[in-house]
């Protein structure tokens, strides 16, 4: 494997949609992952001795089903090369040179109450494969050693400043996938050292102009710890802020339209796939399809009550970028960051709500001074349209089928290579799209070829 592979920390709550992100690191020779932090989120997390204590969590897999999902995946990849030897290597993330770290981040938000989306990935996190596909169990919950893991008792914020210190400067991106707690802690633990430092963090959260998918306000990573959120992007004090000309955001307005159909993992990927009312079966399918398709099922399932048959790829999207755009020494103070061909990111301007009784997590952007802002109505027309392109299908009508046509509008303001433009978080809004994120997922995750 090449040495100019990028090194990743992934701070994730693994959920749905972080878990086939995972298999996407796992598959992308661009990237090595040097530690994989588990936050609460999507499901609950409980200390480290609890989760090895398995006599403290037996019937209660909210404790430990968020670290143990990892180990799924890792135990699913593994044995999908065992039978398939000649796909190891689709997968260099399972042969690394050094072990990946893994570590529990924190179980809390910075303030404020514990909010978990269990309602959407299920109690374990997974579509509550545990009960249903109890085949796909771990052998070994709580393993002391492991082939390709390094199992740690040091926590996640602990961990990512050790290799912070320790990888070359400015070399190391941050992929956010779940809540903002781990890296705000990171950097009240040594601010200093990783605004030098870091290369570059990835965030999936918050929503700008569309509505949320946790509230009609707010997106949930940013819903589960606003005032993370806040220490991090919209500080008091700027200068002890992260570098945010090395911070990428992308939200809910960019990774939406993203989406992996249904229909068509099944016509791609799994003939048999249904739902759970016809759960997957191991018998003429491979391991790794198998797994996917086990924790489908109830994702599918629920998306298809929010009158959609599709995955949508968030946290994918998120991976996707950070393998696309490695960091950039070069980045100046202030300016925009560079990023290849088919990418386009904007200076957004927002405050985020923490205490709202409606509105925790809702993104405030002032129209009044941010022109990265479009007129709402406009805004709202052409998210329609871009969810028409790709022909999503649902039981009712969108929220913003009631805004006007498009209506021409002030020209935007240019999106990148522009270091006039001060303050506001750089956030993505051009990818290469959700065709090409489809295929490349199609082609490293399960090996399906156009």
């Amino acid at each position: 494997m090449s040495d100019t592979r990028i090194p990743v920390i992934i701070d994730t709550d693994p959920g749905v949609d972080d878990v086939l992100a995972l298999l996407l690191a796992l598959a992308s020779p661009e990237i090595e992952i040097l530690a994989i932090i588990v936050s609460f989120g999507n499901t609950i997390i409980h200390s480290l001795a609890a989760i090895c204590d398995l006599t403290t969590v037996i019937g209660n897999t909210d404790r430990y089903s968020s670290y143990i999902n990892i180990l799924k995946a890792y135990q699913a990849v593994a044995r999908h090369i065992a039978q398939f030897p000649e796909d190891a290597s689709r997968f260099p993330g399972m042969t690394p040179i050094r072990k990946t770290t893994l570590a529990l981040g924190e179980d809390m938000p910075l303030q404020g109450e514990l909010h978990s989306a269990q309602y959407f990935h299920g109690r374990d996190g997974l579509g509550d494969i545990t009960g249903r596909h109890p085949e796909l169990n771990c052998d070994n919950e709580a393993p002391t050693d492991h082939p390709q893991l390094s199992i740690t008792t040091m926590t996640g914020v602990e961990v990512a400043l050790g290799l912070i210190k320790s990888e070359p400067e400015r070399s190391i991106s941050y992929i956010a996938l779940g809540p903002l707690t781990n890296l705000a802690k990171l950097l009240r633990l040594d601010g200093n050292t990783v605004r030098s430092r870091i290369g570059r963090v990835v965030c999936m959260g918050g929503a700008l102009d569309v509505p949320g998918n946790t509230s009609p306000a707010a997106e949930f990573n940013f819903y589960a710890d606003p005032y993370a959120v806040k220490e991090l992007l919209v500080p008091s004090d700027p200068g002890h802020a992260l570098p945010l000309e090395r911070f990428i955001l992308l939200p809910l307005d960019i990774t939406t339209p993203h989406e992996l159909s249904f229909p068509h993992y099944k016509a791609t990927v799994d003939p048999a796939f249904a739902t759970t009312a016809s759960p997957s079966r191991l018998e003429g399918k491979a391991p790794l399809v198998h797994f996917t398709s086990s924790f489908f099922e109830r994702t599918r399932e629920v998306m298809v009550e929010f009158g959609k048959d599709a995955m949508e790829l968030h946290d994918i999207a998120a991976v996707w970028c950070a393998i696309a755009n490695p960091p950039v020494k070069g980045d100046e103070e202030g300016t925009l960051p560079t990023l290849q061909d088919g990418w386009k990111v904007a200076k957004r301007k927002f405050d985020v709500e923490r205490v709202g009784e409606l509105t925790r997590g809702m993104l405030v952007v002032d129209r009044r001074d941010d022109q990265g802002a479009y007129a709402p109505g406009a805004n709202r027309a052409e998210v329609q349209a871009e969810l028409e392109r790709h022909q999503f299908q649902h039981t009712g009508a969108y929220e913003s089928t009631a805004v006007p046509a498009p209506v021409e509008i002030e020209a935007r303001p240019a999106t990148q290579n522009e270091s006039s433009i001060n303050g506001g978080v750089p956030c993505v809004t051009q990818t290469p799209g959700s065709e090409a994120l489809v295929q490349l997922l199609l082609e490293r995750v399960w090996g399906v070829r156009a």
